[in-house]
């Protein structure tokens, strides 16, 4: 059999290390003291909670298939159905069904909504009788959708639903990497409010598929058992310092435990790291590969997780959470009520209710350096704000996630087929992970399957 290494042990990584069980000998080095990356569940007043990533992309397929091959299939489960809601213009406003990332179909939706002012409305309803020549160039995402749908749409409808995602701005992300169903739309020209009316419509009856699942107990339950059904050997706390080339053609890894130095040789090697990490391993080997994956920028974001005694709370929240635009000036990007969203958790713990908010954006790093209480107060005073005064949490956490979110500045699915044919004039190796073709799980745990695919189809 081969020996691969995988360098990364969140769920990329392991996804590669899954597709390759079997046919090959592979060991996982992973810096952290646990597998999983930004899925992690931990606890918080007896309540498991995730500290990373809460919920799987279930409208691609990767992610769910993948927790149901490793034995999860009985765990997935469908958040409860509640409108995207966006805390806007002083008061918490659900987006109208039919939209987009935001963008509406029918711009008669958001009448009455408070969404956008009536300017903003008007300037919606003009999307139709506008030229719009086919876009054949990558642009940000606010330089085609503000020329289509006017600047506050943008701000109030697009914006919330971006950062979410990426931490990022419109002004910054790329079209065609960001939305890519936008963007194929826009190189196609026309109306773009027309083209989403357009778009195939389920028969009358169908059940609506979810946009995402969860996992019973939490998503960090995925990444365990990703390892343990991939059969591969685990090293945490061992991060790769150096890799290089043997004469015979080899993969040499050098790496830092902390119980010494450790070399390792596989016939080949995997990188599941993100961009800056997998920068000054490639140096030696391909110029081209480090100075684009250099290149691609990275936001910090904290997760605020609060808990709330429910008989001495003033009043708990409905619905599954809010969004929030960067306009608005608050730090709260982003809520999520988890006992709402999540049946199984308010059944874990019924007289505590969680929930969490999102701070930092691009930009805003210097907010991930305040202490932890100013965060919980900060986030604290925002929701009693946006929902109204819900009491005191009886318990509450700061987890940071600094540099976790890749930016797909315009330019970024070029920067990735030139970092891609760099990575393919090196026989053996790899790249994987978030920096790539899509942040969330599904697409992460796409990119891990293929690069462990292509490893077990070299010679």
């Amino acid at each position: 059999m081969r020996s691969v290494i995988v360098i990364g042990g969140g769920i990329s990584g392991l996804a590669a290390a899954w597709q390759l069980r079997g046919r090959a000998d592979v060991t996982v080095l992973e810096a952290h003291t646990r597998v999983g990356g930004k899925l992690r569940t931990g606890t918080l007043a007896g309540v498991p909670v995730d500290e990373g990533a809460e919920s799987i992309m279930a409208m691609r397929p990767e992610a769910v298939e993948l927790a149901e091959a490793v034995g999860l299939g009985p765990s997935l489960v469908d958040p409860a159905v509640a409108p995207v809601t966006v805390w806007t213009n002083g008061a918490l406003r659900p987006l109208p069904p039919g939209h987009v990332m935001g963008i509406p179909a029918d711009p008669e939706a958001l009448a009455g909504t408070g969404l956008l002012t009536d300017a903003g409305l008007d300037r919606l309803r003009q999307e139709e009788l506008l030229p719009a020549p086919p876009v054949t160039e990558d642009v940000t995402v606010a330089s085609y959708l503000e020329q289509r749908l006017g600047r506050e749409a943008v701000d109030r409808l697009v914006e919330p639903m971006l950062g979410g995602v990426y931490a990022g701005s419109t002004d910054r992300l790329s079209l065609r990497s960001a939305m890519p169903p936008v963007a194929a739309l826009a190189a196609r020209g026309g109306s773009l409010l027309a083209a989403l009316r357009d778009r195939p419509k389920p028969a009358p009856g169908t059940p609506r598929p979810a946009f995402v699942r969860g996992v019973v107990g939490g998503t960090g339950r995925l990444p365990a058992a990703v390892a343990e059904a991939s059969g591969a050997r685990i090293l945490t706390g061992t991060t790769a310092t150096s890799l290089e080339r043997t004469a015979s053609g080899r993969w040499r890894v050098e790496a830092r435990t902390g119980d010494g130095p450790l070399l390792i040789e596989a016939d080949a090697v995997v990188l599941g790291l993100p961009a800056y990490a997998a920068a000054p391993l490639l140096r030696p080997h391909s110029t081209a590969a480090e100075v684009e994956l250099a290149a691609i920028q990275h936001a910090g974001s904290a997760v605020v997780t609060m808990a709330f005694a429910r008989d001495r709370a003033t009043r708990l929240p409905e619905g599954n959470g809010f969004l929030v635009p960067p306009v608005d000036g608050h730090a709260v990007k982003a809520a999520t009520f988890l006992s709402n969203k999540w049946a199984w958790q308010a059944d874990a713990a019924p007289g505590v209710f969680v929930l969490r908010a999102s701070i930092g954006r691009l930009g805003e790093e210097h907010r991930l350096s305040l202490p932890d209480r100013h965060l919980v107060r900060t986030a604290l005073a925002e929701l009693h704000h946006a929902i109204g005064p819900i009491g005191d949490p009886v318990a509450a956490r700061v987890t940071r996630w600094p540099q976790a979110l890749p930016q797909y500045g315009v330019g970024h699915a070029a920067r990735v087929a030139r970092i891609r044919e760099a990575v393919e004039a090196l026989p053996g190796l790899e790249v994987c992970g978030a920096s790539y073709e899509g942040v969330g799980v599904a697409a992460c745990v796409a990119t891990g399957l293929s690069a462990g695919h292509r490893i077990a189809e070299s010679r």
